[in-house]
């Protein structure tokens, strides 16, 4: 009985990558998705999604730079974490400004559109020339009797 499946030499070793192949694969995947091949680079190298991921966040925490090949790379330190962890808040407050920012632009724009002579410039009349009008939320009796 000869053995020719996809594991006839037995089970193969796990694979392993060193912190600058993880670097090198990371530019390679993100040079690949530009082009709209990110799944082909993934199937062609073997890796998963999951491992691209998990190695960004590596890469983001400053874990994988400055390691020597064989390098031990474990979870990040508390310094790292932190470091992480308001770098992604700096982002999210970036995305919140900017889109705050278009927003009060389109608002402003709306506005010059809606009271092109702004909002101030029509004529206000006095409590004598209202007489006996609503301002606001009371009445007010003409002051002359």
């Amino acid at each position: 009985m000869s053995k020719s499946g996809p594991r006839a030499g037995g089970p193969r070793p796990r694979r392993t990558f060193t912190p600058a192949e993880k670097l090198a694969h990371l530019a390679a995947y993100e040079v690949a998705c530009q082009e709209g091949e990110g799944g082909g680079y993934l199937r062609r190298e073997g890796l998963y999604s999951s491992q691209i991921t998990e190695w960004r966040k590596l890469r983001d925490g400053g874990v994988l730079e400055g390691r020597e090949p064989g390098a031990k790379i474990g979870r990040l330190s508390a310094e790292q974490a932190e470091i992480a962890r308001l770098r992604a808040k700096l982002t999210k407050a970036e995305r919140r400004l900017a889109r705050t920012e278009v927003a009060l632009d389109i608002m402003g724009k709306a506005h010059a559109l809606c009271a092109p002579r702004g909002a101030w410039s029509y004529p206000r009349r006095s409590r004598e020339e209202l007489g006996w009008r609503f301002l606001g939320l009371m009445a007010y009796p003409d002051p002359k009797g």
